[in-house]
């Protein structure tokens, strides 16, 4: 596809149909695309007989690659004028990481494909962050959040899906080849984006900026000292650190308490939530306009504290089900909320992408660290895993102090 650079001219203009429709055709490609990673890895690589030391070498250090590239991609998604040409250059890689796993399944190959997957996946989504940003602009960017994420859902649950047919079916090492299959289609919805619509100022936090030239931007330490910045940050780290682990030690409880239905449970337990964000994100976008962002912020957080105590108390599969449904809450609206948090407390300093990927370094370092923390604290024979959830549930109480003190409305 041929990629030119964004508009610099007027902000005021509003983007085509075909640039919004477009958009959201990119959304669901780009979650299909990464849910062919992940699990199946694993699962290809131990049908492959690999061992269990060097599977969870390659996959720790491609969550390790993804973390430590958060900050240079945002630097870099605030300089380069062309978002849709860094989507271009991420997905041919992420195609090229899938094929090197599907057909040269050694070592080397695979630990690379996995580190370039790692360091351009977490990219993909933030570029297109950007560019809803750029195409609507600040005002109307909590109902484009809305539906980028009801979109992604979308696109896992139906790639998630096929991939288990394709998988049962076939193999999986054609898992992959269906990802890199994929990215023809993606690529030609981002070539019905109009890059005129894409204005390149808005998309980095600069919406008065109209120039062909970089805008002048604050320092990261200027910006990094805002407290509204490191309240939000606190709230999104605790949670994710009283989150994570908290569907984990439920499948241990399944598994350690017999349950013979454990496999359709889990299943239940991770697609069921996401068909819940894909209804909900679409209303989170409109209601934090009509609402603000600080109510709705706390029905996500608090949802999690609620779910503990009732994991805590109950291990019932068909309840726990229900309780589940308590983080499609939560993700919906983080996955709305987090971006649409950013760009108000960044709008004008054109450092948006990178505020954005710095919160995302967050995010990977407290979903990495209960597997160093939880376990060792209260995992024993004798546990009955309540004082697990009463523990994320305690962590995930410190929000509301934190989410109090945050200048958002």
């Amino acid at each position: 596809m041929t990629v030119t650079t964004a508009s610099s001219g007027p902000a005021g203009q509003a983007p085509s149909h075909a640039s919004l429709g477009s958009l959201d055709a990119v959304n669901f490609f780009v979650a299909g695309i990464l849910a062919g990673f992940g699990p199946y890895v694993a699962a290809y690589l131990a049908e492959q007989k690999w061992n269990q030391e060097n599977i969870g070498f390659v996959l720790t250090a491609s969550s390790l690659a993804g973390l430590l590239s958060q900050v240079p991609g945002g630097e870099l998604l605030d300089t380069v004028r062309s978002k849709r040409a860094i989507i271009v250059a991420g997905a041919t890689i992420v195609a090229i990481s899938a094929i090197i796993i599907a057909f040269e399944p050694r070592f080397p190959l695979v630990f690379t494909a996995l580190m370039l997957q790692g360091i351009t996946g977490g990219l993909l989504g933030l570029a297109i962050a950007a560019i809803s940003l750029g195409l609507v602009g600040q005002a109307a960017l909590p109902e484009r959040l809305g539906r980028n994420q009801r979109f992604a859902a979308t696109g896992s649950l139906v790639a998630a899906a096929v991939m288990g047919l394709i998988g049962y079916f076939l193999s999986y090492k054609a898992i992959f080849v269906a990802v890199a299959a994929l990215t023809p289609a993606l690529f030609v919805a981002l070539a019905r984006i109009h890059a005129s619509d894409i204005h390149f100022g808005r998309a980095c936090g600069a919406p008065h900026h109209h120039e062909s030239s970089q805008p002048e931007r604050p320092s990261r330490w200027t910006l990094c000292q805002r407290s509204e910045l490191l309240a939000f940050a606190s709230c999104l780290f605790l949670f994710q650190l009283a989150n994570a682990s908290m569907l984990p030690l439920v499948v241990e409880a399944l598994v350690y308490e017999g349950e013979r239905r454990s496999s359709l449970v889990v299943s239940a337990l991770i697609v069921l939530p996401q068909i819940l964000v894909a209804l909900l994100a679409p209303w989170v976008g409109r209601a934090a306009k009509s609402w603000g962002r600080r109510p709705l912020l706390l029905i996500g957080f608090a949802a999690l504290p609620v779910r503990a105590l009732l994991f805590a108390t109950l291990l019932d599969p068909p309840l726990l089900i229900v309780f589940q449904l308590l983080d499609g809450i939560s993700g919906a609206v983080l996955g709305v909320l987090t971006a649409l948090v950013i760009a108000d407390v960044t709008g004008g300093t054109g450092r948006f992408n990178l505020m954005h990927h710095r919160f995302l370094f967050d995010h990977f370092l407290a979903l990495h660290m209960p597997a160093l923390f939880w376990r060792c604290l209260v995992f024993d024979e004798n546990c009955r895993y309540a004082h697990c959830f009463i523990l994320a549930d305690g962590a995930s109480h410190t929000l509301g102090i934190a989410i109090a003190v945050v200048g958002i409305d």
